[in-house]
């Protein structure tokens, strides 16, 4: 990887304080015409001892707002410095890690998978309209285990959406329910489609086959764009060696989602969007004329100290750790699955994922709270999934498949 080096605490200090010396301060320039300040002294003082060796706690006091798409245009001039960080951040991600040609996308950091997903969305319609098609003309297309948020943009949106079953054994769809649909959807006039692809859906872990998605899109005659949805597997899934065309080296991917406060372990509310060149424009809100740069994004204001921390992140462990601490992962992820083989339990994994997924008959109420065990349904559960972090041992693990056992046996004897 080019663009994604490992610092050392030292190193990543200095960035930091350099970006925020690049920043205009709240508490040192006459700074009139904002609607926003430093955090409130009386609560977070700005001269805490504690900031000296915390830049993230730094760029959080300091209050920098990155609102707008930086990728796009300038914007705020007086928080250019984390702004550049925030590029630095954006380029190792869709560069190193999706593959992107630099210069050649656009992107922020967004509050989550969830914004991410429905800016993607938003754009899309708005690309659509502007080659003359209504909502109802516009289809999103995506498997039934795909995130919710899907389903919260689409009704934000006016869209319809449709969702296509996927095999039980498998979680894959299948190329005749994908085409056959998509036949369907053309004989009702639909003339545009928004395919979500998932790389590892956030119950099952399950990736999407890009091949069979995109063969089925090109027999279609419709138009189509296709975004993938990877929140939870975009941090680990390129990591462990699987061949995936799910990123921008694909030239039939448009646009991207992951989320930094699941695997890379960042403060809630850090995901972020990427695009390919072009499509941004498609959201520009003019009426923001007041914000230098205009707008593009969903959210609008945004916190500068969440890009910070990712960078920051990804800066200490550097591209080779990363790939360790994946592999950690994976291999806590294998001893499991092991286990739970050699004891006759079911499950679902997707190839080298983190994620394991088990049948809800072999969990019982006190399992599930001992564990901290989430269904895929509150009211009615046919599935309990874990998923293998970096606060999950060998112990948890270990401890769990023998309270499985004993339940197995227990069941076995009554």
């Amino acid at each position: 990887m080019k663009l994604w080096k490992k610092k050392s605490h030292q190193e990543i200090l200095d960035r930091v304080k350099s970006a925020l010396g690049q920043n205009r301060s709240f508490y040192e320039e006459p700074i009139l015409g904002m609607p926003c300040s430093y955090l409130d002294s009386k609560i977070f003082p700005g001269n805490s001892p504690i900031l000296a060796n915390a830049p993230f706690l730094q760029t959080l006091v300091n209050n920098p707002n990155h609102i707008g798409c930086h990728t796009v245009a300038k914007s705020e001039a007086m928080f250019e410095g984390t702004q550049e960080l925030e590029r630095e951040l954006l380029d190792i991600i869709a560069c190193d890690i999706f593959k992107a040609e630099h210069g050649n996308y656009d992107g922020y950091v967004a509050t989550g998978g969830t914004e991410s997903n429905i800016q993607a969305l938003w754009i899309y319609r708005e690309y659509y309209k502007d080659q003359g098609l209504r909502n109802e003309e516009i289809a999103v297309l995506c498997s039934e285990d795909t995130h919710y948020s899907i389903s919260k943009g689409c009704n934000l949106l006016c869209l319809h959406q449709f969702k296509i079953q996927v095999n039980p054994e498998t979680r894959k769809m299948a190329y005749e329910d994908i085409s056959g649909l998509l036949r369907n959807l053309k004989e009702s006039r639909v003339k545009g489609v928004v395919f979500v692809a998932n790389m590892m859906t956030t119950m099952f872990g399950s990736v999407d086959d890009i091949d069979v998605i995109a063969s089925a899109l090109q027999g279609s005659g419709l138009d189509f764009k296709i975004h993938v949805d990877s929140a939870y597997g975009g941090f680990y899934y390129p990591f462990v060696d699987v061949v995936t065309h799910l990123d921008f080296s694909n030239p039939l991917i448009s646009s991207i989602t992951v989320d930094a406060h699941k695997m890379v372990q960042a403060p809630y509310g850090t995901g972020i969007f990427l695009i390919r060149k072009g499509y941004m424009k498609y959201t520009l809100n003019q009426n923001a004329s007041y914000v230098k740069g205009e707008d593009y994004t969903l959210v609008g204001s945004r916190s500068g100290a969440n890009a910070v921390a990712v960078w920051m992140i990804l800066a200490a462990h550097g591209s080779h750790g990363w790939s360790e601490k994946v592999l950690i992962l994976k291999k806590r992820t294998d001893w499991i699955c092991q286990k739970l083989k050699e004891s006759k339990i079911n499950f679902f994994r997707e190839k080298k994922s983190n994620i394991v997924t088990i049948p809800a008959k072999h969990i019982n109420p006190k399992l599930e709270k001992k564990y901290y065990l989430v269904p895929d349904s509150h009211s009615k559960p046919s599935w309990y999934k874990i998923i293998v972090m970096e606060h999950v041992s060998v112990g948890f693990l270990e401890s769990l498949v023998e309270d499985l056992g004993l339940g197995l046996e227990l069941a076995e004897h009554f």
